[in-house]
């Protein structure tokens, strides 16, 4: 079993590190080719990343409360609705305190979450020398959030999300941008020289993404073939059907298990999202903006719920 596991997270792995290495390319080619300015295939990609990264948090609820009591599960995902609910209206009403407290929330979330997905490797590896997780953590979760909002283009990127988020940083974007990618830098030499050489080429490819690339696709790409596939493998770990295909050694079903019951959350985000940008009056109608907003408002009880799991994984 453990050697079916190890090969599945070391493909996830691999198709995390390709897809933001590919993102890169892209982003170059693309620039050169329609302009740095131009958002349609920006907006395209963002998309695309997006929706392969919403389904890994709709089954938290089959993670968390035991299918034998429905009713206990039925509150559950009432109140985890009600929160992510709050959390919209927060971010829609409140937008750029709002965005910042989603920033400091994300940045925790992913850079745990992402140690945690290490750590189980290592569980099931022969892998000796130990991982520094709090700075891997820190790089891996600081990077992928903060680096695009300060870069040079986000100017252009907030004003079509919403041009109330454009001076979140109340000026400080230079700052934030030095801190962040020193802390980046310092994170790769700690790693080298604690011989976690893969590790730190995790965080090289998530510094030069969130360098080169335009903010949109360096969050959506992270956030849907970086974040949420790590995640998902983890799911795999907690899911009998899962655990099951393990059993029979099929790797794909293992994956599928874990994602399929996940693609009704897919769906209803984006008919939220398209509800919110044809009723809204006083918001912003930008469809891309309003599926975001969803997106980080559903963030708040899944860094909730997760919290449990990243806990096991880092013990």
């Amino acid at each position: 079993m453990k050697v079916s596991e190890y090969r599945l997270f070391s493909s996830v792995r691999t198709f995390s590190s390709v897809s933001v290495a590919v993102a890169i390319a892209l982003s170059l080619i693309f620039s050169q080719s329609f302009g740095a300015d131009s958002m349609q295939w920006q907006i395209a990609i963002a998309i695309a990343a997006l929706a392969i990264g919403i389904p890994h948090g709709a089954l938290d609820h089959l993670v968390t409360i035991p299918r034998s009591k429905p009713l206990t599960m039925a509150i559950f995902i009432l109140i985890y609705i009600a929160v992510a609910i709050v959390a919209v209206i927060a971010i829609l009403k409140f937008s750029v305190i709002g965005f910042i407290f989603v920033l400091v929330m994300s940045a925790t979330h992913f850079g745990i979450g992402d140690a945690a997905f290490i750590n189980e490797i290592d569980r099931r590896s022969e892998q000796v020398r130990k991982l520094p997780r709090t700075v891997y953590a820190i790089c891996a979760g600081s990077i992928p959030v903060f680096i695009p909002l300060v870069n040079s283009a986000s100017t252009d990127a907030l004003a079509q999300v919403n041009p109330s988020l454009i001076d979140w940083h109340q000026g400080f974007d230079q700052e934030i941008l030095r801190v962040v990618t020193a802390l980046g830098l310092l994170g790769i030499l700690v790693l080298l020289i604690k011989g976690r050489r893969r590790e730190a080429l995790d965080i090289s490819l998530l510094l030069v993404l969130a360098l080169a690339a335009p903010p949109l696709i360096a969050f959506a790409v992270y956030f849907g073939c970086w974040h949420a596939m790590r995640h998902t493998a983890r799911l795999t770990l907690s899911l009998d059907s899962s655990q099951a295909a393990y059993a029979q050694g099929d790797l794909k079903k293992t994956f599928l298990a874990a994602v399929i019951p996940g693609v009704p959350a897919l769906i209803g985000t984006f008919v939220i999202a398209g509800i919110l940008a044809i009723v809204g009056t006083d918001f912003d109608d930008d469809f891309f903006w309003m599926a975001l907003v969803v997106v980080w408002a559903l963030t708040v009880p899944h860094m909730a719920v997760t919290a449990k799991l990243d806990r096991a994984a880092l013990t």
